[in-house]
């Protein structure tokens, strides 16, 4: 049994669906064929042609055909679901099935760097939805692929089961030998944690995905725990890097257009406190948007940089070009003056002075700021800040409203700021040109990012044939983004910690393991669990 905190579709949903592609583990960009039995990629890399495996079947026994990839690409093109991969294939210009296992992708760019996402895009059975509205949510499990099907489903999403598929299709592929061991994995979805950590310390949860490093440290010292069965350990996640979460400003409002006032906010926001109060200092600031990989910028633009920057210098704060990025720092210990003062006299520059105990602008305008949040844990990052921003005059406050109205708010862009999840994947590809570039939506790049150095780094990046260049392009990059704070990217993300109790078989797996395999290459150890006796 496994616990889930919220989320968009069904935890475990990756289990029952197959798709084109899967990513190597040990790999930094590697991907192996599962749906796709060969791959090919046409002499002006815009397009790549897809040839089926002729044995993938779903669950009812059909063959997987090329119509259900171009299916399943054109509908998730037309962006259906709120939060869906509309944004992140944009690219496509168009799907072709010329014949039942061949499937062509073309794209306006080089499709190499693109196709990256086909790992990660389920396909779905044409002849299933094609007989149903696929915009209207269902609790009826839908016709599935992949190792395990979904089998039961809480009517309040409380919990969601999967059962192995004994005649599945691709069981002998390479590419799983040793996964899927399993008969039933079982997800319960929690609302509270308060209540999963109680059910993960009772033994009634066997592994849970711990995010509050609160917890991580103090937690889980249990009698349980003494005895060596509870156990904390991390997957390895070297795939994504960069930040876990980043507070978006919105450039598309006032003041925040304003690049004087976001490096204010920038200022105000004391990471070393809070990390030292509320984290237990275990946390390290990013200091970059693809922190802890070689992609992320450092010290001062070599020249190859320099030569992709220079054309858009009148465009640029002269610090890209001669000054380190680094966030500010404080000493921990409470107020931070130096980073008030900072911001108060960048907040002067930009033409707000004190009324009484008000910020105000030129017209006698208050400055005020809503932070959009549909996480309750967010609020323990944004308070802070909050009473920070008060301190200049600023009335801040956090606006908690449910998952479905933040979600067409910020497809609207109708908030101030917001955090959100900040994780790139490695090497960066697929994000790049929904998360940063002007054409984008407002979902994808909540921060109107709108720049032209933006844009010509980014298709840089993604027309890129030579590694320097690549690199290069996305190391300017970072720094355009970050001397222009459009987002402060927060804690660095580090592999997942996860508190399981000591019962599973895990495969040896080398340090440079990017990927952990879990839950599909763990197994069941009966000798482990017949030590453990939950009741004492």
């Amino acid at each position: 049994m496994v616990s889930a905190t919220p989320t968009s579709k069904p935890p475990g949903f990756g289990l029952s669906y197959d798709y084109l592609l899967k990513r190597a583990g040990d790999e930094l960009s590697g991907f192996y064929g599962s749906l796709a039995e060969s791959v090919a990629l046409s002499a002006d890399r815009r397009s790549v042609v897809f040839r089926l495996r002729p044995e993938a079947r779903w669950h009812d026994g059909k063959p997987i055909t090329s119509t259900d990839v171009k299916f399943s690409l054109d509908t998730f093109r037309k962006d259906y679901m709120s939060s869906g991969w509309g944004g992140v294939l944009d690219w496509i210009t168009g799907v072709e099935a010329p014949g039942p296992l061949t499937v062509t992708v073309h794209g306006d760019s080089d499709v190499a760097k693109q196709v990256h996402i086909m790992g990660f895009i389920p396909i779905v059975p044409a002849h299933y939805w094609g007989e149903r509205d696929v915009t209207q949510p269902t609790h009826e499990p839908p016709l599935q692929s992949g190792p395990y099907r979904l089998t039961k489903v809480s009517r309040q999403g409380r919990y969601f089961s999967y059962t192995r598929v004994p005649d599945y299709w691709g069981r002998d592929l390479p590419i799983n030998r040793g996964r899927f061991n399993f008969d039933t994995i079982h997800y319960e979805r929690h609302l509270d944690a308060v209540v999963a950590r109680e059910a993960v310390r009772a033994g009634l949860i066997d592994v849970w995905t711990e995010s509050d490093s609160r917890h991580w440290l103090f937690s889980y010292d249990v009698p349980a725990g003494e005895r060596g069965w509870l156990r904390k350990g991390t997957l390895g996640s070297g795939s994504v890097r960069g930040s876990r979460f980043r507070l978006v400003l919105n450039t598309r409002r006032q003041p925040f257009d304003d690049p004087l006032v976001r490096e204010a906010l920038a200022h105000a926001f004391d990471f070393e406190w809070q990390n030292r109060a509320l984290h237990g200092g275990v946390l390290r600031r990013a200091h970059s948007f693809f922190a802890d990989s070689m992609f992320a910028s450092s010290g001062l633009p070599d020249a190859a940089e320099v030569a992709l920057l220079e054309p858009y210098r009148a465009r640029l704060p002269e610090a890209v070009f001669n000054r380190v990025f680094s966030f500010p720092r404080s000493d921990a210990i409470g107020v931070d003056r130096q980073g008030l003062s900072r911001a108060r006299q960048l907040l002067e520059d930009a033409g707000f002075r004190m009324q009484g105990n008000a910020l105000v602008d030129t017209r006698g305008e208050p400055f005020t700021i809503e932070f959009l949040s549909a996480t309750p844990t967010d609020v323990r990052t944004l308070l802070p800040y909050v009473h920070a921003l008060t301190a200049l005059g600023i009335q801040a406050n956090i606006r908690m409203v449910e998952s479905v109205r933040s979600t067409n708010r910020r497809r609207s862009g109708d908030f101030d700021a917001l955090i959100l999840l900040g994780f790139m994947e490695v090497p960066p590809s697929w994000q790049l040109r929904p998360y940063f570039h002007s054409a984008s939506t407002t979902y994808w790049n909540p921060s109107g990012i709108d720049h032209p150095a933006v844009d010509a780094l980014v298709d840089t990046a993604l027309g890129a044939t030579d590694l320097h260049v690549f690199v290069s392009a996305l190391r300017a990059l970072d720094r355009v983004l970050l001397w222009n704070y459009y987002q402060f990217p927060l804690e660095t993300l580090d592999d997942t910690r996860i508190v399981y109790w000591d019962k599973f078989g895990r495969p040896d797996q080398p340090d440079e393991m990017f990927i952990a395999p879990f839950p599909d290459g763990w197994w069941f150890d009966e000798e482990k669990a017949g030590r453990i006796d939950v009741g004492r």
